[in-house]
Order: structure tokens, then sequence, then C-alpha cells
């Protein structure tokens, strides 16, 4: 049988399996005693492993954090390593998020490109391997994490359980290969603020789609907040009540790491409000310090290396007590420090005391393109696919390649398609392309299992 036709043979049940894993809305929720990341994610990883077992993989699960299906024999461990958590659904969907749907070749439903199609893509590639009687020189676990999109506390648990991989891959970015992750910085910006409430965002690595802000009427210009907006092309309604104004505006959403993709509905809220003459001590340190930029100049962070620029988002704001609180999600350059970036942005909100809180620094990643680990699998990806164009890149979004050794993030997107609108309303996955990524996984594995 043909390597096209022995994968084309699943395509049926390869959607069925993928619509079971989207069915679970796995967002991280509060924790209960045996479901560190809610009862959700947990009956999730359940049915994941279920799949496992059917397809012939030995069962595992570490506490309800994450869990893996194994197949083979040796002391040596290749990992494939996806993550069954998604973001918040958000709104502007076509069809239910939760309900995998298939429109013009496409398949719509939150984690469908990220990342439980590539994961369904990789059980399957274990599967094909199985028909064709591979003998397994070592053991290969299909790792399944809950936690990836919210610090990746579940991987921390695998390597404090079973340690590291001699060799693997996360599928959770771009083919050929990711030989490089930009470093990391999240901080919290809280500062007093008349504003009633404000609610926008859903999530510190997503743009702000939404954001709704309420107003003492009569504390700002209503016909230059909206010509602040209708000069943008932005969209919102006001909704004047007896004593508040209401202010609704609709940005689009994108992921945290590409946030020029995105129309951030909370810088476009503070940048209107600013014009409208609303005199605000946070909606000022905002304007001044953040503004409409994506890559930090207000503050003084605007920094590149060869390897790509800083990107700073602005994902959730929220009224807390007599203040408004911003989280900020950065991507420094692979060869920059995180620190280093830390202090600049504390020097620059100085004239703000305590206003900025920075929460959590991530190193970059970098591995050689010439190392074996991304040599196999790049050549793997070239060997099915015979693109000898593309090559392997960096990247700001940060993958669980960082949390575990020898491992690099490895598909399922492919450079030069339509965005999937991974973080974005209508998430969805091309058909053909995830049956080419079980093909791509198949050799890579095999690739693996040599060096």
């Amino acid at each position: 049988m043909s390597t096209k036709n022995r994968i084309k043979r699943y395509e049926q049940e390869i959607i069925k399996t993928l619509a079971e894993l989207v069915a679970f809305d796995s967002v991280k929720t509060l924790a209960t005693e045996d479901a560190p990341f809610g009862i959700a994610n947990k009956e999730c990883l359940h049915k994941a492993l279920e799949l496992c077992q059917k397809h012939g993989l030995t069962p595992h699960n570490l506490d309800n954090y994450i869990g893996y299906g194994e197949i083979g024999s040796g002391d040596e461990v290749i990992g494939v390593l996806g993550h069954l958590d998604v973001v918040p659904a958000g709104e502007g969907w076509d069809s239910d998020p939760f309900t995998l749907t298939e429109r013009d070749g496409k398949l719509f439903g939150r984690g469908a490109s990220d990342d439980k199609g590539a994961v369904v893509a990789s059980l399957f590639a274990l599967q094909v391997l199985q028909d064709e009687g591979y003998q397994f020189p070592k053991r290969v676990r299909l790792i399944m994490g809950c936690d990836e999109e919210s610090g990746s506390s579940c991987l921390k648990h695998y390597v404090e359980k079973e340690g590291h991989f001699q060799y693997g891959f996360t599928p959770d970015a771009l083919f050929p290969g990711v030989f490089g992750e930009k470093g990391s910085l999240g901080a919290i910006i809280s500062y007093e603020s008349s504003i009633i409430d404000i609610q926008g965002g859903v999530a510190p690595n997503v743009v702000c789609n939404h954001c709704i802000t309420t107003v003492k009427k009569d504390s700002l210009d209503v016909d230059r907040f909206q010509q602040a907006l209708i000069e943008k092309n932005i969209k919102f309604t006001i909704t004047k009540n007896e004593d508040t104004i209401i202010l609704d505006v609709q940005g689009v959403a994108a992921h945290a790491s590409t946030p020029e993709h995105g129309i951030n509905a909370i810088s476009f809220t503070m940048e209107a409000l600013h014009k409208a003459g609303f005199d605000d001590p946070f909606v000022k340190l905002y304007n001044e310090l953040i503004g409409l930029k994506t890559d930090g100049s207000l503050c003084g962070i605007n920094l590149s290396d060869q390897y790509g620029s800083l990107t700073l988002n602005i994902g959730v704001i929220k009224k807390e007590g007599s203040k408004l609180s911003a989280s900020v999600d950065i991507r420094v350059p692979l060869t920059l420090s995180s620190d280093d970036v830390a202090q600049k942005m504390s020097e620059a909100f100085s004239n703000y005391p305590n206003s900025l809180n920075i929460v959590r620094i991530g190193p970059s990643l970098f591995y050689p393109i010439e190392s074996p680990l991304v040599t196999s699998l790049v050549s793997a990806y070239r060997q099915v696919t015979h693109d000898y164009t593309s090559v392997p890149a960096t990247m700001g979004g940060g993958t669980y390649a960082k949390g575990i050794n020898n491992c690099i993030a490895f598909g399922g997107e492919f450079q030069n398609e339509e965005n999937c609108h991974m973080h974005d309303a209508n998430e969805f996955i091309k058909i053909e392309n995830l049956l080419l990524q079980v093909e791509i996984y198949v050799q890579a594995i095999k690739n693996l299992c040599q060096l």
C-alpha cells in the first residue's frame, strides 16, 4: 500500500477522533482534589489515554497533570509532546467551537490546530508504524499535557516523575522545525483609575478582541471618542444610561507572539479615552508607555536581533478595587536577556510608583541548525514533502521544548500557508494538512529512533 493510501484509509477515523477531543472545553479552570486543571481538562486527558490504549499504546496517567501512551522497548525514550488544554473560545465563531465542524475541506473547532489535531496526527502515526510491522528499537511516548497554555506546570510534573527523554519533538509550531524560541516576560500593570468597570480579553497570551468599559456620564466627550475609533476603522457601540456610559470596542484576536496580526481592543479603548479628554491616571500611564505599539517602543524596550524583534501584548484588563489591572506578555529576542528587558521596563515605569509587577521571566531556547535533533527532523519533513525551500525557523511563541531536554517544536503548521487562527475565533486545520502531518510524524519517529 502506498504511503498516501495507508494514511488516507484512516481519514474518517482521524476526523472522528479529533472530534472526540475537541468536544472537551479543556480550558484550565479551578482545581479540585483530583483535577489540578479542572474537571473538563481531566476528562479530556482520560479520553486521550483511552484512545492511546485503543491504538496499541500502554497508557500512563501522572496524577491528571499529564499522561502518555507508550510503545516499544529499551532504555532510551523518544518523546512526542503535545497538549490537550486550549485557550478560551472567546467570541466570533461561525459554529460551536466545541463541535468539530467541516467546511470547505477544513475542520473548525477550538484545539483543531493547537494542539489536539497534532496529538491525533501523532497517535495515528504510531498506528501506521504498527500496521507496517515496525519494530520500535526504543520506547516511544506520545505525551499529552494539560497546562501548556497556562505555564506548563504539567510538563514540570512529568520531568519530576519521569525525567527527560533522549530525543523528541513537540508538534506545536511550524514545519520543518523551530531551532530557536524567544525568551519571555510576564508582568501586571496596576494603577489607580476612575473607570467604573472594565472587562477585556480572555488570556494573557491572546490579543484582546473585545473590551467593555463603563464610565461616568459627562466624564468624556463622546463625539471625540467616536471619532478617534472611526478614524482607525475600529468597530464599537456606545450605550448611554442615566448616570453612566458603556463603551463597547471590538478588536481582532491573535496569538500574543504576533500581536501585530491582531487589533487590541484595550489599546484602542485607551487611546480613544485619551483623545476624548477622559482625565484618568491609568489612561495617562497606558498611552504614555504602551499606546497602540506592539514593540514596546514607548517604554524603551523595542529591541531586536538577527532572529527577530521584541513583541508586547496586553491580553486581559479588569477593575480591582480602585485600580485597573492589565496583563503584559512580552517575547524577548533570542540572543537578548529577559532580565535586561525587565530592568529597562521597570525604569520606564518608575514615574508611576508600584505600577509594574514582573511576575515571570523565561529564558530563550536555541539548538544549532546542524545538530542531530534538528537535522533528523528536517530530513523527515523533506523526505515526505520533497519541499527543500522551507527552512527551520525561530519564533516568538513558547512551547514545551523549553521545559525538557533534547526537544524542539516540529509542525504542525506549514510555512506560507493560510493562518489557522490559533487563539482566535474559527480556529481550523485543513484535512489534507492533518493527513500530511501523520506521514511526516511517521518518518520523524523513525529518524529519531535511529539516532
